[in-house]
């Protein structure tokens, strides 16, 4: 006779989900568009084990105001030609507390300069230690 065991269940890491920030940014390949400031939407995926989701406690989960004042202080600070790389330096930004173990940053330009009908173009990078 076989017995089954039961392997122990393996916990996928949670995921602070932030959805839907809207930035000016300077941010494109034409001239103009380095000239000014221009809307794109910006979703987040932080994976992270968080002990909160057991204790309910504050101190152990990680403060997505804080991600979001850094996220905000790539755009205002820098300018870039392609969200690419914008994208990028978001999520190092992201990464930069330690207890993040991936990013999803998915940026996307709300008035992209093209002749046709087209609510956004974007791009979407994932990144992990």
């Amino acid at each position: 006779m076989v017995t089954a065991t039961m392997a122990s269940p393996v916990s996928d890491p949670d995921v602070i989900l932030l959805r839907g920030l809207r930035l000016a940014c300077v941010c494109g390949a034409l001239p103009e568009e380095q000239d000014r400031r221009q809307p794109y939407e910006l979703d987040i995926d932080v994976v992270a084990d968080l002990p909160a989701t057991t204790t309910d406690e504050l101190a152990d989960t990680i403060d997505y105001g804080s991600i979001l004042a850094r996220v905000e202080a790539v755009t205002v600070n820098e300018s870039f030609q392609l969200f690419e790389r914008m994208a990028q330096r978001i999520a190092e930004a992201v990464l930069a507390d330690e207890r993040i173990l991936r990013v999803t940053v998915e940026v996307r330009k709300l008035r992209p300069p093209v002749t046709q009908f087209l609510d956004s173009s974007g791009v979407r990078i994932v990144r992990q230690r």
